[in-house]
């Protein structure tokens, strides 16, 4: 609109140092009766807000406290034509992103780059960055690690803001949603969650997310609701659990203190990983058979297959669909956005439209279109491509015809603005602006920045500019050449991608020595081999070098080793080596884990080790994965199928206290105890308490301790808080000694010789006869269709059909069996099974022994040193026992056993059944008592009460920010931060 009745002379009524917005607003005011007379179609309003440059001193400015120190551009929509307004309202409904009302009416305004949607009077308060700006805002740049795509219901994406309909990514660590074509564009503000050596620090912000919050999420601050199932609202810190509106979250003290679970979390500070060339998969220990196709090329992420999300080819004849590459890497990959224009539109506005696809927020007059051959645009109009031939005097913008793909490229310029960031400041997000020309080099610009940083004394050979691509998957850094020209290596950038020149950063970093450790756990070796044996092994199977690669730790009885190595690229082959190595007919497994700097640990801290056992009962321990690297360290949450339970205590070897969470059904908790006694002379901690969520289908430990009878979705959080308050207990342990005395058979020459002596441990129970010889039957069944074995109900209802099955058999169990208990003989009565049991629960929660008083035995208890035998005489008994009617035939109770077997039987211990020949069974005590937690018997609080989660460092200041105004793209800070088989009852 060029009427002066609507435009004034003084920028379109936005005065130098007048507030913009009450501006707006009488622009708007005088706009809109000239609409309602119909001399306007369309209102575009633009808010630009400038700010100076930012000059840190050695104290160091910070900018994200300050609104005034960011350059924010986004583009607001007033919904002013009536027709279009009518559409919007009957197709779908509209709600406001600030305070998740629904719009009425035309009083809303929507963001042209992000979607942002506001009402009219919420816009004064709006605190979100768009995303064209939100990689400016991010901290500490951290890659995201992203799981394979998956349907997320309820779930909005980060950087569109729509919802996702679609399979999405999401990060395994930080919450992120975004679409596949969207990941891209995500900034990398992953939590940082450990030290790499690259802008590392001890004190920790908030690390705020925005969206995807329950409706029922409540503010911290006001207790108004901020949570919303219909559009992308409220902020959660990933650290701490603290929810907040946006305008709240400002007001907040800025560092974060880890809320109600800061004892159970393992600092970041405390814990550094080298990771140059390990995914974020790698070093956070992700099976990677997690992953589809999306992992094999990053071709996947933004390719045609999602382009068409935000804009389908359009059946409007007035319009046409053009294909947009971003550089050259995008026409190599074929990755490309489609953008809608009319088919008579003006050069500038297809440019406009192709950059807010890319959501870049620069000036259209800096960029130009051009087609695969290099021919660029040569008027103001893009002409129509219909079928009729054109008229010369309109005078077409193509010597040829409009192609249907075109390349955006920023035009070259002599000079312009950069930011150097100093990489040694550990607090803030400062910056020096500096304007560089043709005739600027690296060593030029390092130059000129020293003394805005108060480091002009310095060196300039001490320092060097290091180029940080911020990608969403992953953060790749290069030291660039001092003697390089900028404006060449900003000319590559943007040639490679506009997208990328977005996310690059420069640093201003220190010349300092450093040193390189990747420690790797190799496991699957022989066991029981000296140092020197194992090394002779790795260097036949992977070739190592030992002049960068040394064997740190050796764990003979398990057959593992770690190493440590001085070399990215060594330690990058041999973890890639290691996959498709076998030792011995058993492949190898390799896991990177990270070095925990004990020294550092607070003293009140004691954190968790959490082992999940993803094949557990049900199949839950996926979700309990992903909760747990959510609501902790991600690297204190280990999967028991990616190398065990080893790994996980080698990375705690040195914190001098912590406990243990094991995810799974009993067989899993034998598993992990059964490896806590053979490392436990290895750890500065030597008796960790152990606690259970148990994910099987007996789970009869997890009910004598109180964890409950299955896991059944409870909240994570909630969990962890039980864990917190839960009282340490002592349990027995028992060690099963297997001595058969029948000759193995098919010996060489002929000769017999009987099998080895076998040793087991026993945490529950140990039986003979009727009852493993069911649990032998199901277990043969899993192996058989063991995708069907993925719910506790369905497991069950198998163990009911084998009992069915031998309800009448018979077997004089007491006639093939000899039992001496403390050294003394006993008698056995006429049974088909004899149970030891070490638990007052058995067979999914069934009392065995009874309840009944007698004089002949003491009271049972877990920590008594003594074992309860008792007899069962058929599956029919065994039944009756389950539902309550009786228990079973009470025969002994000690604490040392000797059972003769006289022919084979069925025997199982802790759910583990198999054949045992005869020969001799000696049962006692496994050493010292292994210390349990047992659930609390208090009130739990509420679920995720926000109380529990509130910072409690320092109280909110009532002037803080709270009287501040800002608008859309310019509020949001980026705070740094052997195994068994599956569960049996």
């Amino acid at each position: 609109m060029e009427d002066r009745e609507v435009i004034w002379d003084s920028q379109h009524g936005f005065t130098k140092g007048k507030p913009c917005l009450p501006s707006l607003q009488a622009f708007c005011d005088g706009v809109t009766p000239l609409v309602d007379k119909g001399r306007a179609a369309d209102i575009k309003c633009t808010l630009i807000k400038f700010a100076g440059d930012t000059r840190p001193n050695a104290e160091a400015d910070i900018p994200e406290r300050q609104d005034a120190n960011q350059k924010h551009l986004y583009k607001l929509k007033k919904w002013a034509h009536g027709n279009v307004m009518r559409i919007n309202k009957a197709k779908f409904k509209t709600f406001c992103h600030y305070c998740t009302d629904f719009i009425w009416g035309l009083a809303g305004y929507q963001c042209e780059v992000c979607n942002f949607m506001s009402h009219e009077k919420c816009l004064k308060n709006v605190k979100i960055p768009c995303s064209c700006i939100a990689p400016s805002l991010v901290r500490v740049p951290v890659a995201h690690c992203f799981g394979p795509p998956g349907l997320y219901k309820k779930k909005f994406c980060a950087v569109c803001r729509k919802s996702l309909e679609s399979p999405a990514f999401r990060c395994e660590v930080c919450e992120l949603h975004v679409h596949t074509d969207c990941i891209l564009f995500a900034c990398s503000d992953c939590r940082q969650c450990h030290q790499d050596g690259h802008l590392d620090h001890d004190t920790y912000h908030h690390h705020w997310r925005e969206g995807n919050l329950s409706s029922s999420a409540r503010c911290e601050f006001c207790k108004k609701t901020c949570g919303s199932s219909e559009v992308l609202s409220g902020m959660r810190c990933e650290w701490c659990g603290i929810l907040a509106h946006a305008a709240c979250c400002v007001i907040v003290p800025p560092e974060c203190t880890f809320g109600r679970l800061r004892n159970m979390i393992l600092p970041p500070s405390c814990v550094q990983l080298f990771s140059r060339n390990f995914s974020k998969l790698h070093c956070f220990r992700i099976s990677e058979n997690l992953q589809t196709e999306s992992d094999e090329d990053d071709d996947v992420d933004g390719s045609t297959q999602g382009s068409t999300k935000d804009i389908q080819i359009s059946t409007d004849s007035s319009k046409q669909t053009l294909k947009i590459f971003d550089g050259n890497d995008a026409v190599k990959r074929n990755q490309f956005r489609l953008i809608s224009v009319p088919r008579i539109a003006k050069n500038e506005e297809v440019v406009e439209a192709a950059l807010r696809a890319y959501y870049i927020n620069d000036d259209q007059q800096e960029y130009e279109l051009q087609t695969f051959t290099q021919q660029v645009l040569l008027s103001d109009d893009v002409i129509n491509r219909n079928d009729a031939a054109e008229d010369s005097n309109l005078g077409s913008v193509f010597r040829e015809s409009v192609p249907e793909a075109w390349i955006i490229r920023a035009k070259p310029k002599d000079e312009e603005v950069i930011r150097i960031y100093p990489a040694w400041l550990k607090v803030g997000m400062a910056y020096v602006s500096l304007r560089v020309n043709k005739d600027s080099t690296v060593q030029s610009v390092i130059k000129e920045v020293l003394p805005l940083l108060g480091r002009q004394t310095e060196c300039l050979q001490n320092f060097r500019l290091v180029e940080v691509l911020m990608g969403s998957k992953q953060v790749q850094r290069m030291v660039l050449d001092n003697q390089e020209p900028i404006l060449n290596r900003l000319k590559d950038i943007r040639k490679t991608s506009i997208r990328q020149m977005n996310q690059t950063r420069f640093y201003i970093v220190e010349n300092s020595k450093s040193i390189v450790q990747v420690n790797l756990f190799v496991g699957g070796l022989p066991p029981q081999l000296s140092p020197e044996e194992y090394t002779n092994i790795l260097k036949e199977e992977l070739a190592i070098k030992t002049n960068v690669v040394s064997v740190s730790h050796v764990y003979q009885a398990q057959g593992a080793v770690v190493l440590q190595i001085s070399c990215f690229s060594e330690a990058e082959r041999i973890y890639m080596l290691v996959k498709d190595t076998v030792v011995n007919d058993k492949p190898l497994n390799a896991v990177v884990i990270p070095a925990v700097m004990a020294s550092k640990i607070p003293q009140n801290c004691c954190p968790l080790l959490v082992f999940v056992n993803p094949k557990s009962g049900g199949l839950k321990g996926r979700d309990l994965l992903y909760s747990f690297r959510k609501l902790l360290n991600p690297h204190q949450v280990f999967e028991l199928t990616n190398g065990g339970p080893l790994p996980g205590f080698h990375t705690f070897s040195k914190v001098p206290s912590f406990r243990v969470l094991v995810c799974g059904g009993d067989g899993t908790v034998g598993w992990v105890l059964g490896a806590l006694e053979e490392i436990r002379h290895k750890l500065v901690c030597s008796e960790p308490s152990v606690a259970i969520l148990p994910l099987g289908t007996g789970n009869d430990l997890g009910r004598v301790l109180r964890w409950g009878a299955g896991y059944s979705g409870e909240d994570p959080y909630s969990i962890l808080v039980s864990v917190d308050e839960a009282d340490d207990v002592l349990m027995d342990r028992w060690t099963i000694l297997l001595d058969a005395e029948e000759p193995a058979e098919g010996a060489e020459n002929g000769i017999a010789e009987p099998e080895p002596p076998k040793i087991v441990q026993m945490n529950n129970y140990c039986g003979l006869g009727i009852d493993a010889e069911l649990s032998l039957d199901f277990h043969h069944a899993r192996e058989e269709e063991p995708g069907k074995f993925n719910s506790r109900f369905h497991n069950k209802g198998v163990y009911v059909k084998v009992g069915l099955q031998k309800i009448s058999h018979t077997r004089n169990l007491h006639k093939d069996i000899k039992l001496q208990v403390d050294q003394h003989e006993v008698e056995l009565p006429s049974i088909e099974g004899l149970i030891f049991i070490n638990i007052p629960s058995w067979g999914s929660g069934a009392d065995l022994w009874g309840s009944e008083s007698d004089n002949r035995f003491e009271k049972p208890r877990i920590d008594d040193g003594l074992l309860e035998v008792v007899g069962v005489t058929g599956v029919v008994h065994m039944g009756q026992v389950q539902g309550g009617f009786r228990s079973g035939i009470r025969i002994a109770q000690g604490s040392y056993f000797r059972v003769t077997l006289l022919k084979p039987i069925p025997v199982q211990v802790d759910g583990e059944p198999w054949i045992q020949a005869p020969g001799q069974i000696i049962i006692s005590a496994a050493g010292p008592k292994v210390h349990m937690l047992k659930k609390s018997k208090q009130k739990q609080k509420k679920t995720g009460s926000l109380k529990e989660m509130k910072v409690d460092s320092t109280s909110v200041s009532e002037g803080g920010r709270k009287g501040e105004t800002c608008v859309h793209a310019c509020g949001r800070y980026h705070p740094g931060p052997g195994k068994p088989s599956a569960d049996k009852s």
